[in-house]
């Protein structure tokens, strides 16, 4: 890195960090040193809105106090726990995590990546983020809001839509990490993607490094993107039947029969039966749902897992 790139480098960390000291959100997982909370707040953000987030995660902790709490809970308990995240696959996997945690690492969070990307759901970004947070160790981390940030900082962005290649942006990222600031950094970076620079509309003139910024001058905003297709029937999204299902599920104790989630999703069944027993049979898989007797026999019912 050259004396120039040097220099706005640190100018940069500076303004960034003296942002966040005076703008940055308080959330009950920040600046705190206690993993169990903080593993539990980085699944639940996966995909969620830290809003939707701010008010399951307390209910969550009190149903299930301790990872022993939830490795050791019924995995139907912990999907109606879940109830409102959406993406309820991830439950089932936090208690994994849970399970695997408490039988092979003492209920402790390992201080690798290498040991934490073995663990069940744990990506490249959950794991820096963990031990970023847990350890304070000063890894870089990318998550949505960063690759932006940081896209936008130091390329030369033709419209708010644009990003550069995640792996460049990742290397980028493990260039900035400011030495024994790493936690302050990524929560910094995060928050300053979140409320200044965000996707569709960035507040360009209250961002503290807007005057270093590359893309200032040159991005403009992008036209809507059309939206992406995904699965349907009966003209809804695959996924948003299957969170039907499982929200009714979360009500029965003794579970649903067949004709009876069928007719939660149209007025008749007819000739969605065979359907619904492969999306049934998906959930089965994920295991969100159990399937007692035969799937198609009259009298199966359909639990959670």
């Amino acid at each position: 890195m050259g004396a120039r790139s040097e220099l706005k480098r640190e100018t940069v960390t500076r303004a960034v960090l003296r942002w966040y000291r005076r703008h940055g959100r308080t959330l009950p997982w920040r600046d705190i040193r206690d993993p169990y909370r903080i593993l539990v707040a980085e699944i639940m953000l996966h995909q969620t809105q830290v809003g939707r987030v701010l008010k399951i995660f307390p209910e969550f902790l009190r149903r299930f106090p301790s990872l022993h709490a939830l490795a050791a809970a019924p995995q139907s308990e912990v999907i109606i726990a879940w109830r409102g995240m959406g993406y309820n696959n991830r439950a089932v996997r936090i208690r994994r995590l849970a399970q695997q945690l408490c039988a092979d690492h003492d209920g402790k969070l390992p201080r690798t990546v290498r040991e934490c990307l073995n663990l069940p759901g744990i990506g490249t970004y959950t794991a820096h983020a963990l031990l970023v947070s847990v350890y304070r160790m000063d890894f870089p981390v990318v998550d949505v809001n960063i690759r932006r940030v940081l896209s936008r900082l130091y390329g030369r962005m033709g419209t708010t839509a644009d990003l550069r290649p995640e792996r460049e942006i990742w290397k980028l990222a493990a260039s900035l990490v400011p030495p024994a600031r790493g936690y302050d950094w990524t929560q910094a970076l995060m928050d300053l993607g979140a409320t200044v620079c965000t996707a569709r509309a960035p507040e360009c003139p209250s961002c503290p490094v807007a005057e270093l910024c590359s893309s200032r001058a040159t991005m403009k905003h992008a036209p809507a993107r059309a939206e992406r297709r995904e699965p349907t029937f009966a003209g809804i999204p695959t996924r948003i039947h299957r969170g039907r299902i499982v929200e009714a599920l979360r009500f029965s104790r003794d579970g649903l029969t067949m004709r009876q989630i069928a007719s939660g999703i149209a007025e008749s069944s007819h000739g969605r039966m065979p359907w619904l027993r492969k999306l049934i049979r998906s959930l089965e898989r994920d295991g969100l749902v159990r399937i007692r007797g035969n799937i198609d026999s009259a009298g199966v019912r359909v639990l959670l897992s």
